[in-house]
């Protein structure tokens, strides 16, 4: 069984303190209950609550004016691992919190609950928070999907892109009519912009490259429908997915890719089919003229206004406004990745991450989604390397396969010790280093001929070479055989 734990501390500001509190503070509490998530290996989840009253500093840091400036404040003074978190209960009356918000998820690893009417109050609060911020039944379910039915599995389980020890991320510019725009993009100045500060958050998790490239009469690949009452053109719903193959077909980044590749493409209409909407199921159009594809990327169309006289020279120059194509790239980028925001309670207010794209909290619930999926591939892996090794009986395991399932056990083992800790970065850095092991194992030059040659396709092979040589051979045997028999049936001369 893998356990997953978790330190939650909450801290009393002054008048915060519940009346029914059963000890006096400071004091632990634990919370040990299993993860409903039906999948081998079993997971069981261990919050270690502190309940504990404020420093001074942290007391004059919740005198801020605003939430937002109390939670920079408080993060300051915080010492806080991957995987923690803290959690500062004010008095009901705060005016710390907007009216009507009774809970506050900040940018980093903290929040800030209301007190409540008791104990009981607060207590749900701090359940709903650690379901925000922390680890979840669903994105267990959602890490562990090759193993888990799929009535367990909601609907977004297997959008998310796979663990992998490193991505590449490549934006494209469709250009089907060249003649008719001259189109120019500041990619390079949007990467670092927008891009480069959550890849480097996530560089945590994997390496990352970032490349871009144009491509000039590319189309999608399905003729959209021309809507007479709008005046323009519609690609419905059910046509999105045949314009993936097409437009796949020219980007030829995952060819030479060792790692998942994910394409994200601004296409520009060309003028015979201009302007291009996308309209969902309802037949509504789409707010951002775009969709995504599960583990593969998204694709936004982007309209250029016709030009305002009729004797205008082409083709027209136009610069892409980057700023809200990077808006529409890095949100698909999250859900890629399975941290899209979920349906919170109306009394929640989620701080945006601003320029970094990806807050604390939402990293360390990546870290645990992609630990626990780590550990089920080493699992899945050794297995299958087991498997193997059992069916060909005259395999020959080098010293350095062995020593590499020997890391590899080793790893996974030192990593799920880690997860029982609470010490997730180091449980991650474990589960890594089994995947590497036990790829590498599996995937050994040496296994690799004798996976591809077993001992029926050895007398296929030998039997037309050898049968030839055989037959006057065996022929000769028969013969020496019956002189032998008919020399025993003759009688000896005497003489």
């Amino acid at each position: 069984q893998i356990q997953l734990a978790a330190t939650v501390s909450v801290v009393f500001a002054p008048r915060s303190v519940p009346a029914d509190l059963p000890r006096r503070l400071p004091f632990r509490d634990v919370r040990e209950e299993r993860v409903p998530v039906s999948s081998r290996p079993d997971v069981a989840s261990r919050y270690e609550t502190i309940y504990r009253g404020t420093t001074a500093q942290e007391e004059a840091a919740l005198g801020a004016a605003t939430a937002r400036e109390a939670d920079a404040a408080l993060h300051a003074l915080q010492d806080a691992s991957p995987g923690s978190l803290t959690v500062y209960v004010v008095p009901e009356a705060s005016s710390l919190l907007p009216q009507g918000v009774n809970v506050y998820v900040g940018k980093h690893r903290s929040a800030l609950v209301r007190a409540g009417q008791g104990l009981a109050a607060l207590h749900a609060r701090l359940q709903q928070l650690t379901q925000v911020m922390s680890f979840t039944a669903s994105s267990i379910a959602a890490a562990l999907s090759d193993r888990v039915p799929d009535g367990q599995l909601g609907p977004d389980a297997r959008r998310h892109l796979k663990s992998s020890l490193g991505y590449e991320i490549t934006f494209s510019l469709l250009n089907p009519d060249p003649k008719s725009h001259d189109v120019d993009w500041d990619i390079e100045g949007a990467v670092n912009r927008y891009v480069r500060p959550i890849v480097d958050k996530l560089s945590l998790v994997a390496n990352f490259s970032v490349d871009s490239q144009i491509l000039y009469y590319a189309v999608l690949g399905v003729t959209p429908r021309f809507d007479k009452e709008s005046s323009s053109f519609i690609l419905s719903a059910h046509s999105l997915p045949h314009v993936i193959n097409p437009v796949e077909a020219r980007l030829g980044s995952s060819a030479a890719s060792l790692y998942p590749v994910l394409n994200f493409l601004l296409y520009v209409p060309e003028r015979s089919h201009s302007p291009l909407y996308i309209q969902d199921k309802d037949g509504a159009p789409v707010a951002t003229n775009a969709f995504h594809s599960p583990r593969w990327g998204g694709i936004m169309i982007y309209n250029l206004e016709a030009p305002a006289s009729p004797q205008a020279s082409f083709p027209l120059h136009v610069d892409v406004d980057m700023v809200r194509v990077m808006e529409v790239f890095l949100a698909q980028l999250r859900l890629l990745f399975g941290i899209s925001r979920e349906e919170l309670p109306p009394e929640f207010l989620v701080e945006r991450p601003g320029n970094e794209g990806l807050a604390d909290w939402e990293l360390d619930r990546l870290l645990w989604a992609h630990t626990m999926e780590n550990v089920a591939t080493v699992s899945t892996t050794l297995t299958s390397l087991a498997q193997l090794l059992d069916q060909i009986s005259n395999i020959v395991i080098k010293d350095d396969i062995a020593s590499e399932v020997y890391r590899a056990v080793a790893s996974v083992q030192n990593a799920v010790a880690e997860l029982a800790e609470g010490r997730l970065h180091s449980a991650f850095q474990a589960s890594k280093e089994a995947v590497t092991c036990s790829e590498r194992a599996f995937f050994d030059p040496s296994l690799l001929h004798l996976l591809y040659f077993p001992d029926d396709q050895k007398f296929a092979i030998y039997i037309p070479l050898f049968l030839p040589m055989a037959v006057p051979i065996l022929l000769s045997l028969v013969k020496i055989f019956r002189e032998a028999r008919q020399s025993k049936k003759e009688p000896t001369k005497m003489d």
